[in-house]
Parts: structure tokens; sequence; C-alpha cells
């Protein structure tokens, strides 16, 4: 058996920043992740003027009563969380005036949900060039609170920026979602903001969070569950075991429900009360598997659905569309670069089985596209990237890491 240490979870990390700097006090984050993504957020909460300092394993961050300054500018680099939950910060917990850009990925992804939703609330919203998009400035005074209708059918994170900012709100919020995708994140922020001190209510798809803050604490970050599929899988496809210690029955993160998509497959899984297990028996079936609410790691499941022995079949992921890249043709596309039958729709992809080969698989700058084909490459070896660096927005030393783990399964 092999034993694998996941680095921390880039959502729990991004929430946690958050959650901090919006906090009375200080907070210590334990173990979160350090990557591009999380290192962006810490970055712009630091031009935004608030404190943060930073050691290997542990951020202490300086919340309320300290605020943000009147000015500030803040580059969100590649992260979606970045992007979208630091304009919704100030826009409560600030007064002046704060400009956001990002990376040409970003920018090409939607914000136009969360936009509507903060203007609706009065605040004072100009965007830099397309509607809906960064950049964009926000003019900061506070917000009264009230009710809105969301359509989260695109990201969940539109929802959980507004969850959030909530309780710095004078009145509070009550949302009323029409759309959700990716519902287990959002249980993975209302789980954190009762960390923090606020209880939200919900009924069915509406929510009621009640004004009055946040309370500083001192918070642990588990790992990855995303991170960890690719390691989940490329036990069920080589014929291994792999544990991953942190991740049990009690995790935050619904992607840890990727292993029952394996067990669906043929392989033996174990969640015990801190560790997951996941134990190949030799074989992989086909599948047919609804991922709406684990859709990041459709493309693990992408990268070795040509091994299983009949067709697998990933359906209701149309949101993978508007991630980093377009994942769901980045995977076809690759798939079919490396001879292998694949069919797809607007919210689907079928692959078949197949005999892959090795080429050189084009990333679109997709730190998950480069990981789940790692996997497959135990497999086909020979598989090269376009652009191996791009891991680095969640896992920098993502190939080295992995590198490690294949030799141990070599090993074994």
């Amino acid at each position: 058996m092999t034993v694998i240490d996941i680095p921390g979870s880039k959502s729990v990390t991004a929430r946690a920043l958050f959650l901090a700097a919006a906090a009375d006090g200080a907070t210590t984050l334990l173990r979160p992740l350090r990557s591009d993504d999380t290192e962006g957020f810490a970055e712009g909460l630091k031009n935004l003027g608030y404190t943060v300092e930073q050691e290997a394993d542990r951020w202490r961050v300086q919340g309320r009563p300290a605020g943000p300054a009147t000015e500030a500018d803040v580059y969100c680099r590649d992260g979606a969380t970045t992007a979208r939950f630091l304009p919704t910060l100030v826009a409560a917990a600030a007064s002046g005036t704060y400009r956001f850009d990002a990376s040409a990925q970003m920018r090409r992804r939607p914000l136009a949900p969360l936009t509507r939703a903060l203007t609706a609330l009065g605040v004072d919203l100009c965007h830099g060039g397309a509607e809906g998009h960064h950049p964009l400035t926000v003019r900061a005074a506070g917000i009264e609170g009230g009710e809105l209708t969301l359509d989260a059918g695109e990201s969940s994170q539109y929802l959980t920026a507004l969850l959030m900012l909530g309780p710095l709100t004078a009145k509070g919020l009550r949302i009323e979602v029409t759309e959700l995708v990716s519902a287990p994140y959002v249980e993975i922020t209302l789980a954190m903001m009762r960390d923090f001190g606020v209880e939200v209510e919900r009924e069915g798809n509406t929510f009621t969070v009640p004004p009055g803050g946040y309370r500083a604490t001192s918070y642990a970050v588990e790992p990855d569950a995303s991170t960890a599929s690719y390691f989940f899988a490329a036990a069920a496809l080589t014929g291994r075991e792999v544990t991953v210690p942190g991740l049990g029955t009690g995790a935050l993160q619904g992607d840890l429900r990727f292993v029952d998509v394996l067990r669906d497959m043929g392989a033996e899984v174990v969640v015990g009360p801190d560790a997951t297990t996941v134990r190949s028996t030799g074989r992989l079936r086909g599948i047919t598997v609804n991922m709406r609410d684990i859709s990041d790691t459709m493309p693990t499941l992408a990268a070795i659905a040509p091994y299983a022995d009949g067709p697998v079949v990933i359906e209701d992921v149309a949101n993978t569309r508007v991630k980093e890249c377009d994942r769901l043709e980045a995977c076809a596309g690759n798939l079919r670069a490396m001879g292998i039958t694949v069919h797809t729709g607007p919210d689907r992809i079928e692959i078949h089985p197949g005999t892959p080969k090795p080429t050189e698989i084009a990333t679109h700058g997709d730190h998950r596209i480069v990981m789940s084909f790692a996997v497959a490459g135990l497999r086909t070896p020979g598989l090269t990237y376009d652009d191996p660096g791009c891991v680095r927005k969640t896992f920098p030393r993502f190939h080295e890491a992995f590198a490690d783990f294949a030799h141990g399964l070599q090993g074994r």
C-alpha cells in the first residue's frame, strides 16, 4: 500500500482567507495550500490593506476592525476564487475605490451573475471591458442587505461569494437560488461559515444569512480532494492500492465522492474516519455517471476511461466548459489525439475503450488537464505536455510528487 500526503484544499484555503479577513481579530490557518491561486489571493488581501503573515505551514490573517485601504489595485492572476471573492469582500467590508484585473484566461471566465447580484444590492460597479468580466472597478460604501434571486447554474462560486458576504451587510441577505451546480461546494461554505461563528438557515434553495460578522479562530485546512482524485485513479488504473490520510467520513469536500465512481467501476474503496483507501481489483468497468456535483474530477475520469472494458459516459457537466478552459472539449481533443473514439454533446462526453498512443497533450493552460492525463501516462508512457508548468495553479510540485508516487507503485 502507498500512502500519499496531499496538499491543502484550494477551495477551503480560499474560503478561509475570505472569512479570516472578514472576522473580528486574528485568524491562524493551519496547513493552507501554497500555490499560485492561493498566493494570489493572499497577495490580493495584502494589496487591499489586510495583514497576512505567511509561514511554511501556517498563515495568520488580521481581520476587522483593521480593514482595507481606501484605494487599491488587485491583480487576480488566474484565480477564479480570487477574482470573484475579493470584489465581493470589499463591496461590504470597505469604503473606497478598488480596481481588479486578471490574466487573459481569467478575463474570459464569466462574472455576470455575481456582478448583477452586487449591483442589485446597490454596489457601484464599473466594467473596464466586456460586461460581466474583468477588469472591474468597485466603488464600495457598504451594503444594506436584502433579498436576491440568483442563477448559480454556471458556478457555485457566485452563491458562495454572496453567502460569505451576508454577515457583513447591515441587515443580512435572503438568497433564492433558481439553478445550482456543484452543490457540495456550497456545503463547504456553509460548514466553514459555521466554524467562523455564522449559522445560515436553508430551506430548499433559499438561504437566509444573518448580519453580525464573523469570529476569528484557528482553522485547519484539509487535503485537497480534487487533487487526491489523481492518486486514487492511478491506483485503480495500475492494479495498486493507495491511502490518502486526512480525507475521511468527516471531510468537507464533495469531490471525495469521486471514489464512489471508482467503486462503481470495480475498485475497492474504504472511507474511514481519517483516511480513504482505493484498491484495484484488476479491472475497470464502463459506466454512465452524472458528475454535475463533482465536475472538477470529470477530467480525471475522462483520462482513465479508455482503459475501461466498456464505454464511459459522463453526463451533466456543461459547467466544465467555462472553467480554466473548455474542459469537456479539451479532454475530447486529447483523447482523439491518443487514438480514442470520443463523442461529445453540450453537457456530456462518451469515451470508448481503446489502446491509447502517446502524444503531446494540449493543456490549454489548465492544471487539471495536465494532472488528469498524467494518470493516463502510467499506462501510456511517452505522453508530454505543451505547458506542464500550469500545475503551479494548485500543486506546484505535482510532477515531482507524482513521479515519486509512480516510482513507488512500480517498486511494489
